[in-house]
This record gives structure tokens, sequence and C-alpha cells, in this order.
């Protein structure tokens, strides 16, 4: 079981290290916004591990302690001695867990068929795990309390939470495999490398292990996106190419703010050049990032593939003309059909509202 666990972890972990991109830093909405009402496809079990601060100094606030969040799923575990059955980890990203459980069926999927445990932990200072009495504002108020928030610090939370998990269903010889995505990926493929005592393998998907200054290009996941809807429509990349020039002219004349915010229905006091210019390439990067078969929840409610959806009859993509006023006709008239009278946008509102059009 063990040998076929780590060949599984090592093709999947491999074939995602060779494909490289470059993660946009600079989205405007944080996936760590509340979860509410997530229908888990699986029942899970929520529980809470007393963790340490500091895995790596001696200070004396090193030793204060913070409760970390982690979700569990017996239903499939053949148990731990003597069977030593699986245990299938998800490295928690940066937000809620129940966000990421969510939204990880690959590991329900399998944990049938290995009789694995399913564990899902959750990432320090996000969701419910947050340091000095799950104060969030104490946690985030300077450099000295926001300093204990690392991958370092992440993988060290991981490793302990496990090992004393193990310890307690008596399942210390049963074999881990690590499982995220993007940063949760990131962190898998890290733990696989850092801890190899722990985990026998990773499953890092989406994960840009290698997007550092001098090794990845700073415009490689840009391009991915651009293929992306290039493949669907010549014509739909060439509006949203020419759109972007054709906002910052409008920005620069006089009045020209208003215009666009009036044609994007944005809130007075909210509209930037660069506000709009995030919005929109957020939309496009959900869109693209979420281009799944079936419809999805993930990021926001989208159709099955959300890319194509953009130039299709009712899409912003379908005629020629001016490319900003083709967008922000899209745009204004979505967020009318969504949204009460009086409506607009704010900045908290802006990168999500554009991806819920199709």
């Amino acid at each position: 079981m063990a040998i076929r666990l780590l060949l599984y972890s090592v093709t999947f972990l491999f074939s995602s290290a060779i494909s490289i991109t470059n993660i946009n830093p600079k989205f405007p909405c944080s996936i760590a916004k509340p979860v509410e009402k997530l229908s888990l496809s699986t029942k899970t079990e929520e529980k809470y591990f007393t963790q340490i601060l500091d895995h790596f100094n001696y200070h004396p606030q090193s030793y204060q302690t913070f409760q970390q969040r982690y979700l569990i799923n017996d239903k499939y575990w053949g148990g731990g001695a003597p069977n030593n059955s699986p245990i299938f980890v998800y490295t928690g990203n940066e937000g809620h867990i129940e966000w990421f459980a969510q939204n990880t069926g690959f590991m329900f999927d399998f944990a049938p068929h290995f009789k694995a445990l399913l564990v899902f932990i959750e990432h320090r200072y996000y969701g419910k795990s947050i340091p000095f009495g799950g104060d969030k504002e104490k946690a985030y108020s300077n450099s000295t309390t926001l300093g204990y928030l690392s991958s370092t610090q992440a993988l060290a939370d991981y490793a302990t939470l496990i090992i004393d998990l193990k310890y307690n269903l008596s399942a210390t010889h049963s074999p881990v495999v690590v499982f995220g995505g993007s940063y949760g990926g990131m962190l898998a493929a890290w733990f696989r490398l850092k801890y190899p005592h722990v985990a026998i393998g990773a499953l890092a998907s989406s994960a840009p292990i290698l997007n550092f200054e001098n090794i990845t290009s700073p415009y490689s996941f840009n391009n991915i996106i651009t293929k992306d809807f290039r493949s669907e429509s010549e014509n739909c990349y060439k509006v949203i190419k020419g759109s972007w020039q054709e906002i910052k002219d409008t920005a620069k004349k006089y009045g020209g703010l208003e215009k666009l915010r009036k044609s994007f229905r944005i809130c007075k006091n909210y509209i930037s050049p660069e506000t709009l210019e995030n919005w929109l390439d957020t939309a496009y990067v959900y869109t693209a990032m979420a281009d799944y078969p079936t419809p999805s929840n993930f990021m926001n409610p989208l159709p099955p593939y959300p890319v194509k959806q953009v130039r299709n009859p009712h899409g912003f993509c379908v005629n020629q003309g001016k490319n900003f006023s083709l967008v922000s006709r899209k745009s204004g008239r979505e967020t009318r059909g969504i949204s009460p009278p009086g409506f607009c946008i704010t900045n908290g509102e802006i990168a999500t509202s554009f991806a819920k059009m199709r």
C-alpha cells in the first residue's frame, strides 16, 4: 500500500512541478473572507489542536499556544494498527479550511479505494486558527505579532499536528500523503521535502513552487490566461487586449473617470484606473482558473466552461467595435441584472461582481 501511494504521489508531484506558472499576487479580493453555509460533499467533523506559536525560537513568547482548527472524515478509514490504512492530509491555504475541503473532491473520490482517513488542516492566521487568543486584530496588528505568519511555521504546524494525531489514533505506522492546490500545493511539495519522515508523498496541484524572481518569467501566468481566452475566440482576445489601452485613455480625459465609474456602476470614491484594471484582471483570472466542464462555486458561481461563455451570444466578445464599450456595456448590464436598483460596486466587492457575469 505504501509503495503504491508513493508512486501516485511522486507522479503527481512531478507533473505539477514541470508546469511552472506565475501567480498574480495582486488579487483585490482575499479568499480568506468568511465562508457561509458550505455543504461539504461528505460530512467532516471539526476539531481543534493546541498548537505552539513558534517552532524555531526559544523566546518566552514562543511557547504561547493557539487553537488550530482541522476537519476530519473517517467514513472510509480502515483504521490504524494493525491495518495501517493511509491518512490523506490537505495542507491548508490562505483561507477558511472548509472552503478548501468543499472544493477538494479528489481526496473524497480516492478515500474509499485506499480506505483513507481524510484530514484538512487550517493554516495559522486564517479562518478560526488565529493566535493571540483568537484576536485577529491583535494578531495582524504589527510586525511582531504578524511575524509568526510564515510558510515555515505553517509546515511545522502540520508536522506537529499529524504526528500527534497519528499517535492518538494508534496509527503511527499509517502512511501519510499530503495534498494541496496553489499555495497549498506549494506547502504540500515543501512538506514532502522538509518532513520526509512524516509524509511518504505529496500531490501538488497548480503549485508554483518555482515562482520566484529570476527563476520564472513574471509574465508566464498572464500568458496562460491569455492563451485560454485566445483559444476560444481570436476576436475575444482582441477585444480584451484593446480594452486596456482604451480604459487608460478614457481615464486621462476630463470626466473620464466619472464615465468609467458610471459605465461599470462603481460607487463614488472607489474608482481609479488601477482599481478598475484590477477588477477586470481578477475577473479574467478567476474565469480561467475555474474553467471547469461543470458548474462550480469555487471562487464565485460560474457556469460550465466559463471562458467559452464570455464569447457566447450574450458575452461581450461577440461583436466588433469599441473594446471598452463592449466590456463596460456587458458588465453594466450584468450588474444591473443581478443587483437591486441603486446598487454600486465598492472596493471590497469589485473583485467578485464581474465573475458572476455569464
